[in-house]
């Protein structure tokens, strides 16, 4: 039988990025904890657009996959700002 491991939200760093996945099934989310204080955290999830939302520190992750690298990250904008560039001059 596989181990099931669970991690909160309280492991994670303001000003860092991470792969997490907080349900067993949901799909890898890329996010960034933007401010910590006594009890919740300010995330950004990265999606179509960012969505910024308060996360209690003690609410469940199913997985936290990976902490991006400072080139990874840059590497992950510049990808990701080109996208918003793209859909921008579709709109026109």
């Amino acid at each position: 039988m596989e181990e099931i491991r669970m991690y909160s939200y309280a492991l994670l760093e303001t000003g860092c990025y991470y792969l997490v996945q907080e349900k067993e099934d949901s799909p890898v989310t890329l996010i960034k904890i933007t401010v910590d204080t006594d009890h919740c955290l300010y995330v950004t999830r990265y999606a179509e657009s960012p969505v910024m939302e308060w996360k209690k520190k003690n609410d469940p992750i199913f997985d936290i996959l990976e902490l991006l690298s400072d080139d990874k990250v840059q590497e992950w904008q510049s990808v990701y700002n080109d996208e918003d560039a793209y859909y921008e001059e579709d709109d026109e």
